[in-house]
Parts: C-alpha cells; structure tokens; sequence
C-alpha cells in the first residue's frame, strides 16, 4: 500500500487532459469477449483494474496488445481457451461480475467462488445480476459451504444462446443492467429491461455494442430494449473521457483557490454537476473544449429560497448527482462557509470515512448510514489520514489536505489508481508538492 505526502497551501492552477472513463472501458472491455473479431480502443487508461482484466484474457490464451503510453489496446479473443479458466475472476474489482454475461456466452458453463468484490462502500449484491441471467435463460445454483470454499461456488449454466425476456428489477443498477445488455445482444428474440440504469458510461457501452451490430433502443433512459443478433463484429472505438476525473480537478482548483482548466470535458452531461459546484459558491465555465473554474472564487454554501431548511446535495443513480461525486462536494464543504447536508441514496458505506475526515478539524455530523452534515469554514490542520478502499474518497482526504498549509499524509492512497492513472504526475503539473511514499 502507498500514501500520500502532500505539502498543502499552495493553489494548484493549469491544463489537464483527462484520462479514458475507469467505469467505460471496463464494461467495454469484458464485452469485447462477445465476438473473436478483432477489436481496437482509443484513450484506455492505464489503470490497475484494466491490468487486471488484460492478465485474466492473456491468461485464457487471448492475444492483447497494449501501448499504455498511447492508450491503445487491440484486443484478439479468437484464441480464448475455456479450458483455462480455474473458476477465479480478478480479485478486488468488484467489475468482475461484469464478465458473468460474457463469459456464459462464450463457455455455456462456469463455476466462481462467491468472492467478487471492490470498494468498501457497503453491501453490494449478487442478487440483481443473477435475476436477470436466469431471467434470460441461465441455470444458477450454489454449492454447500466448505472449508476450501467458506462461501460455497456459484454454479451457472447456459444452455444455447440466452433467451429474450421482460424484466423489472428493484432499482437502478448499472452493473446489472451493463450484464443485462450483454447476455440480450446475443438472444434469441426481444429483451425489455425497465428501471435500467443511464449513466454516460451504461450509455457508452451501449453506442459500442451497437457499433458492433447489436440492436438496442432506449439508449440513456430507464428502458433498454434489445434485440438479438447471432453473432456481433469487432470495429475501433474511442473511450469516452471521465467526467470523474474532470470535476475532481475542478474541485481540486476550487478548493485551494487556483485556476483549472480540464479538456474535453463533455457538457451535456454537466447540467445538475455545474449546480451543484454552484451550491457551494463556485462557478464552472464550458468553453472552446474545456471546462474552467476560475482563480479565488470564494467557498460559500448558498442560500435556499425556502430558508428553514438546509441546502443539500443529493446523490442517487443518474441523472442525479453522480453518487462517485458526492466525496468531492463534501470536500468543498469543509472549506465553504455555512452548512450543506450530503445524502447519499446508494451507499449505506459512503460515509464510514467522516472519522479520518475529522482530523483535520472538519465538523460533520453523521445523521445515519446516509447522510451528514457538514458545517463548514472551520479552522483545520495538517495531520495523518487513512484512506478506506474507495476511490474518490482517498481524492477528498488529498483535496482537504491540498489545501491547509503543512504537511499531511493520505495512508493507503493507492486506491486512487485504480480510476486516476496519472494522478500524481497530474497534480505535479498544477504545481502540486506531492508525492507517493
């Protein structure tokens, strides 16, 4: 594990190029075993979960081409050996269930061990992405418990092609309605899947299968429908830019009170994030292909129309504000003046990290497992920091501390890696004093 020494008080101003969108490439990538044709990708970002699934194709014989200075990957998985798999998906990404669909398709037959798993954001089920296989055709079932295997294996079985299905799950999930896309290009016959999940990337994956020949409608709403094809092609696609990325090096600016300017930002999707930066008094710019937050804009939490009550940020599946987010708004909190409360509709972990953020001075109150409040602009310290497994979490203790003059360290930081990887070297490039220890 590595942490971050960061020598904060100093405003970070410059140009960022954002990375490949981490929540894009992934899906795109365990879709890419839904043909053996050849397929190319622009702006893949050299990420650790994106190593992870390239060593877990190589080791299943597939030929992967990787120039990650380039960010170009050509990807041959007509040479995929079944055979090979020993019923472990790549550990500590919680995308593996991402290959489930997949993976059925290509093999007919898998058995996992119960363990798929990534962040500590809380419980993250099965349940939805294994509904909607066997809605679509597969055959699930669990083996007892064992010592060798303290959660029992998952057995699932397809026979043919998957079937074509209604389905309607509890909620919005964008890994199972990224699976649920997967398994229906491929079936015999129409899928409907209503409450289905819009993110930019769900929608991402989406364009690319239907680059490839599937046929889907409802692209970025909460009905996809899909008809099937019998077979899909490859093609060259371009990996969306992270609009993750874009708004932490917004707030970054923000909050130590420096100039960013992020390329390629993507607008259309900004609406509700550019209010909410407005909410805690900062003010984003779109123009000539980037997004701009201005130097020394002043962190104030404004003022509702309906007084009594106080402001709030609530994150919930899109097109809310993006629940990924949520730690960087609470970043800006902590230096903005007044009192914002954050309610995070997904996660009942979301928040397990305010302790840590309490070090340096923060007031938060933690109302329940969803939301606090944050009462900002109160005197802070630099100090040492532990960082939970959640990305954008270990961003808002840097974010903190970027900005109090002193030395502080993020312990454990290295989760940022796997959706930031030029992080530091990005930082630096701001005039940043930071480095990994």
């Amino acid at each position: 594990m590595a942490d971050l020494i960061i020598h904060g008080g100093k405003p970070l101003s410059g140009t960022i190029t954002p990375s490949g969108n981490k929540n894009s490439v992934l899906p795109i990538l365990c879709a890419t075993l839904l043909t053996d044709e050849r397929v190319t990708l622009a702006n893949v970002p050299n990420i650790t979960d994106v190593e992870k699934l390239v060593t877990f194709f190589t080791e299943q014989g597939s030929r992967i081409e990787w120039e990650r200075a380039a960010g170009r990957m050509v990807i041959d998985h007509s040479t995929f050996d079944a055979a090979r798999l020993n019923g472990e998906l790549p550990a500590g990404m919680r995308s593996s269930v991402l290959l489930f669909a997949p993976l059925l398709q290509r093999m007919k037959r898998i058995t996992l061990p119960t363990n798929a798993k990534g962040c500590s954001l809380g419980i993250r089920e099965l349940d939805p992405h294994l509904e909607i296989l066997e809605r679509l055709g597969a055959r699930i079932s669990l083996t007892p418990s064992t010592r060798r295997r303290p959660g029992g294996d998952l057995r699932l079985a397809l026979k043919g092609r998957f079937r074509g299905a209604r389905h309607w799950p509890d909620y919005m999930s964008v890994t199972a309605t990224e699976n649920f896309v997967m398994a229906a290009v491929l079936a015999e016959g129409d899928s409907i899947l209503i409450n289905a999940a819009s993110e930019p990337h769900v929608q991402d994956l989406c364009n690319v299968l239907a680059a490839m020949g599937a046929r889907i409608s409802g692209i970025g709403t909460s009905q996809i429908s899909v008809t099937g094809v019998p077979r899909l092609r490859g093609g060259s696609f371009t990996i969306s830019t992270d609009h993750h990325e874009i708004v932490t090096f917004l707030a970054l600016g923000a909050i130590t009170g420096g100039e960013v300017r992020v390329r390629h930002p993507l607008p259309q999707h900004f609406d509700l994030i550019n209010r909410s930066f407005a909410k805690l008094g900062v003010k984003l710019e779109h123009r000539a292909g980037a997004a701009l937050v201005r130097r020394g804009q002043r962190l104030a939490v404004e003022a509702p129309f309906t007084t009594n009550l106080l402001p709030k940020i609530e994150a919930a599946p899109w097109p809310y504000f993006p629940v990924d987010l949520l730690p960087c708004m609470i970043a800006l909190a902590v230096r903005a003046e007044g009192a914002m409360q954050f309610w995070n509709k997904v996660y009942e972990g979301g928040f397990t990290w305010m302790s840590e953020l309490s070090k340096f001075g923060a007031h938060v109150v933690v109302s329940d497992p969803h939301r606090i409040i944050v009462f900002g602009n109160r005197p802070l310290r630099p100090t040492v920091v532990e960082s939970p497994y959640i990305i954008r979490a270990a961003v808002a203790l840097y974010m903190v501390a970027a900005s109090i003059p002193g030395r502080s360290v993020v312990k454990n930081a290295d989760t940022i890696r796997r959706a930031h990887p030029n992080f530091v070297e990005n930082l630096r490039s701001l005039g940043a004093d930071v480095e990994w220890k």
